[in-house]
């Protein structure tokens, strides 16, 4: 049976372009594995569900298809259109903005850039860092859809332990994490709870030349 991808993004049929697009992209940052913790793999299989929904409405013609006959006959990938491309990026950049990883692309997209599975990472044992007084260097991370598509090296993520105040966890704060003699901001958004991630994507490439992310665990007091 085809599936309905207006329910699977929360439109009506009659929906606008610009109306999808929206649907797309609230329902991306909905469904980010760094936001449902303890769920990440059943967000990660939502994100693919309604990446595979907007390929189809997001594009004039695979949604004219969809419409007239109920199904299309090569879904294809969301890259595969400038119309849904453009989209995609659009939502990294969210992504990016509210400081959420991207490290589970690989698992939804890794054969499709790289034509191999993407490689399994190993975990760090957790180390408490020293935070310096804000304000310190921002490190502004590489856009993290032109990395997909290129060959990586394996990665080694490093796992930290960062407590803060009830205060902070409630409203949000910054913090500059020193590694390696360089700066990193850490943005921890509001709402924070004991056992949520905070990741910087790519930071170990940044400060050591190693591919890795940085990934902080948050301990409220």
């Amino acid at each position: 049976m085809a599936k309905d991808y207006y329910k699977i993004l929360g439109v009506s049929r009659n929906a606008s372009d610009e109306e999808i697009k929206k649907a797309y992209r609230k329902m991306a940052m909905q469904y980010h594995p760094d936001r449902n913790a303890g769920r990440e793999k059943e967000a990660t299989e939502k994100f693919k569900e309604i990446n595979e929904a907007y390929g189809v409405l997001g594009d004039p013609e695979k949604r004219k298809q969809y419409d007239r006959f109920g199904t299309v006959g090569n879904i294809g990938d969301i890259f595969g259109s400038p119309y849904t491309r453009t989209t995609f990026q659009d939502a990294m950049k969210d992504f990016s903005g509210e400081g959420l990883g991207f490290d589970f692309l690989n698992d939804i997209f890794g054969e499709l850039f790289r034509g191999q599975r993407a490689p399994s990472r190993k975990r760090g044992r957790p180390s408490r860092i020293r935070f310096e007084a804000w304000p310190g260097q921002e490190i502004n991370l590489e856009d993290i859809f032109a990395q997909t598509q290129q060959q990586q090296p394996r990665r080694q993520d490093v796992r930290y332990e960062l407590s803060i105040t009830g205060e902070e966890a409630s409203k949000g704060t910054k913090k500059v994490l020193k590694r390696k003699g360089k700066n990193l901001e850490v943005k921890i958004p509001a709402g924070v709870k004991t056992g949520s991630i905070v990741r910087l994507s790519n930071a170990r490439q940044r400060i050591e030349g190693v591919p890795g992310d940085i990934l902080i665990r948050i301990m409220v007091k």
